[in-house]
């Protein structure tokens, strides 16, 4: 950038800005994850918390084992998707959902161990996981349409 003793070229400042916006705006138009890769995450998680209702440490160990490669899947796939991986846990407007999942997981998670190992009932974790599941995708998308909107100077 050139400068004149202290101030700034206006013509080539507001064009670094220029091309700074369209970059952003090319970058929130790749960010959006495909409509699979939000139903992939959900059955991976569904998968993984309805393995506590088998009791089985084996089968626990198991669902432990696809959950982690899966994810790591749907990582290398976005980044090649994308060309970008944006943590989850990233400081900023995103922050709130990322705060409702660990709510919803957290809660869901202990009423539904309250149900399948204090009260005996089968099953209270695979709807644990159906509902956690089914919560995981929409909260992805939701903090996907706010990273966008950031991106985009709309917040």
């Amino acid at each position: 950038m050139e400068s004149d003793g202290g101030t700034m070229d206006r013509t080539a400042a507001a064009a670094e800005l220029a091309t700074l916006d369209a970059d952003r705006a090319a970058l929130a138009d790749r960010v959006v994850q495909p409509w699979w890769y939000d139903a992939l995450l959900g059955l991976l998680v569904a998968g993984f918390i309805s393995s506590y209702s088998t009791r089985n440490a084996w089968v626990i160990l198991g669902a432990v084992l696809v959950l982690l490669v899966g994810l790591r899947g749907l990582m290398a796939a976005y980044r090649r998707i994308s060309g970008v991986w944006v943590s989850g846990l990233r400081p900023g407007a995103t922050q709130r959902a990322v705060t409702v999942w660990f709510v919803v997981y957290a809660v869901v998670v202990a009423a539904a161990a309250v149900f399948e190992y204090g009260l005996e009932i089968r099953g209270a974790m695979v709807v644990a996981g159906i509902v956690l599941g089914v919560a995981i995708a929409a909260i992805s998308q939701w903090r996907t349409r706010i990273y966008v909107a950031d991106l985009r100077g709309e917040l």
